[in-house]
C-alpha cells in the first residue's frame, strides 16, 4: 500500500489507467460484510425515506407557508453542510465503525421521540424542523464513516460499483417508502410511519456490532487542523476543485425539485399523501433503472456527458412540474428525475473518491456532500421564498433556467476532469 501523509500533497497522486477493467455491476454482492450492510441500510433507507414523506406532509397540515415546507428538506441538508466537514475528520481520526454505530443509535433515540410527540399531538411546524435537523446531524456524522468503509469491505477495482449499489439501496428505498409512506399516513397517521423509522436503525445497528473490520490505526490528530488539512487538498487539487463548483451548482437548482414537491402536490395539484407518495416512488423507480448504467454511460460520454445528460433531464422535469394541475401529467417528470438524480450524485461521488488519498478520505468525503448539499439546503430556502413571492411555476421555470445558465457557463469557466484525470492509486 502506498503510504499518504496526512499533509496530502497532491502531488502525490499518481494516475489510474481508464482502461483499468472493470468489474461487474453487482459484483460487490460478492463479500458478506457488504453484502450485509446493504441489506440492512435498505431497510434503514426505506424508514428514513418514509420519516422523510410524513415529516414534509405534516407540514403542509401545520402550516400553509410554502418555505416552511421547503424548510423540511432543507433542514435534513444544512446539518451536512454546517457539520459534514468535522465529521469527515471524526471518520479519518477514529474507527468508523465505532463512529457509525454512535450515529445510528443517535437517530434511533431521535426518531422515537419524534413518534411520540407526534403521536401525543403536541408537535409545531419550529419543533419539527428541529427533529429532522438532529436527524439530519445523524446522517451528516454517519455519511463520510460509511462511505470512508467502502474501501474496507470490497476492492479498489470495485468501488464505483459499491457506490452505484449504495445509490440504489437509497433509490429503491425511494421508490417503495413513499407510496408506503403515504399509505401508512392515510391510514393512521404520520407518527406510525416516524415510529417505523425508528425501528428501521435496529437492524443495521445490529450488524455493525456483528461487523469486525481490519483495525486501521489513525492518528488522531486536533479536529480543526485535521479539517484544515482536507480542506486546503480539496481547494488546491484542481481537478476535485472543478467538481466542487459544479456540484454546488447542480445542488443548488436541483433543490427546486425536491423542496417545492409537496406544495406543488397539496396545492398546484391538490392531491393526497398517497399521490405525492406515487411521485416519490416514481423518482426512485427511475433512480433504480439508471444505477446499473451509470458506470457504462460514464465511461462512454465522459463525466462532463453524463451530468450533461443529468442536468438536461432535470430542466425538462422542472419545466413540466411548473404546468402540472394532476398527477398523471407529473409522473413523467418524476421518473426522468429519479434517473437524472442517480446519474449525477454517483459520477460526482466517484468523481471524488477516486481522487482523494485514503488518509484524508473521510474529510474530502464530507467536504463534497457539504458542498453538494449545502447548495441544495441553500437553494430550499431560496426558491421556498421565491415561491411564496411569485408561485410555485414561476419558481419552478426559474430552477430550470438558472441550472440551464449555471451548467453551461461552469462547463467553460469549470471545465470537469476527463476519465482517469487526477485519480489516486489506492492498493
Amino acid at each position: 500500500m502506498r503510504e499518504t501523509k496526512d499533509s496530502a500533497d497532491p502531488s502525490a497522486a499518481t494516475q489510474v489507467s481508464p482502461g483499468t477493467p472493470r468489474a461487474g455491476a453487482f459484483s460487490p454482492f460478492r463479500y458478506p460484510v457488504f453484502r450485509a450492510i446493504w441489506i440492512a441500510n435498505l431497510f434503514s433507507n426505506l424508514g428514513a425515506t418514509m420519516q422523510g414523506v410524513a415529516a414534509a406532509w405534516l407540514m403542509t397540515e401545520l402550516t400553509p407557508s410554502h418555505q416552511l415546507v421547503a424548510l423540511v428538506q432543507a433542514s435534513a441538508t444544512v446539518p451536512i453542510m454546517l457539520f459534514g466537514v468535522f465529521a469527515g475528520a471524526i471518520a479519518d481520526n477514529y474507527d468508523r465503525r465505532v463512529v457509525m454505530l454512535c450515529a445510528q443509535s443517535g437517530m434511533l433515540v431521535v426518531s422515537s421521540m419524534l413518534a411520540g410527540l407526534t403521536y401525543a399531538g403536541l408537535i409545531s411546524p419550529f419543533l419539527l424542523l428541529a427533529f429532522t435537523l438532529t436527524v439530519g446531524i445523524g446522517t451528516a456524522l454517519n455519511a463520510p464513516a460509511w462511505q470512508a468503509s467502502v474501501r474496507q469491505v470490497v476492492p479498489s477495482g470495485q468501488i464505483p460499483q459499491a457506490i452505484a449499489l449504495n445509490s440504489i439501496s437509497f433509490n429503491i428505498a425511494r421508490s417503495v417508502g413513499p407510496a408506503l409512506g403515504g399509505l401508512l399516513i392515510s391510514l393512521w397517521d404520520v407518527s406510525f410511519a416516524f415510529a417505523i423509522n425508528a425501528v428501521s436503525y435496529v437492524g443495521l445497528i445490529c450488524v455493525l456490532l456483528r461487523w469486525h473490520p481490519e483495525h486501521r490505526r489513525p492518528q488522531p490528530r486536533p479536529i480543526l487542523p485535521a479539517v484544515w488539512v482536507g480542506i486546503t487538498y480539496c481547494a488546491t487539487t484542481r481537478p476535485i476543485r472543478r467538481i466542487l463548483t459544479r456540484s454546488f451548482a447542480l445542488g443548488f437548482s436541483i433543490a427546486a425539485y425536491q423542496a417545492l414537491l409537496p406544495t406543488v402536490v397539496s396545492d398546484q395539484i391538490e392531491g393526497s399523501e398517497i399521490g405525492y407518495g406515487t411521485l416519490l416512488g416514481l423518482f426512485g423507480m427511475g433512480s433504480i433503472l439508471a444505477a446499473p448504467f451509470g458506470s457504462t454511460i460514464r465511461h462512454k460520454l465522459g463525466m462532463e456527458g453524463i451530468l450533461t445528460l443529468g442536468a438536461g433531464l432535470f430542466v425538462v422535469s422542472l419545466s413540466i412540474v411548473a404546468q402540472a394541475h394532476s398527477i398523471a401529467f407529473a409522473m413523467p417528470a418524476a421518473f426522468l428525475s429519479g434517473m437524472a438524480w442517480v446519474l449525477i450524485m454517483t459520477t460526482v461521488n466517484t468523481a471524488v473518491q477516486l481522487r482523494s488519498p485514503d488518509a484524508i478520505l473521510g474529510r474530502c468525503l464530507s467536504i463534497y456532500q457539504a458542498v453538494t448539499f449545502g447548495g441544495m439546503a441553500i437553494g430550499a430556502w431560496v426558491w421556498g421564498a421565491v415561491a411564496d413571492w411569485q408561485g410555485l411555476p414561476f419558481t419552478l421555470h426559474a430552477g430550470a433556467l438558472v441550472l440551464l445558465v449555471s451548467f453551461i457557463a461552469l462547463r467553460v469557466l469549470a471545465p470537469l476532469p476527463k476519465l482517469g484525470e487526477g485519480v489516486v492509486r489506492q492498493t
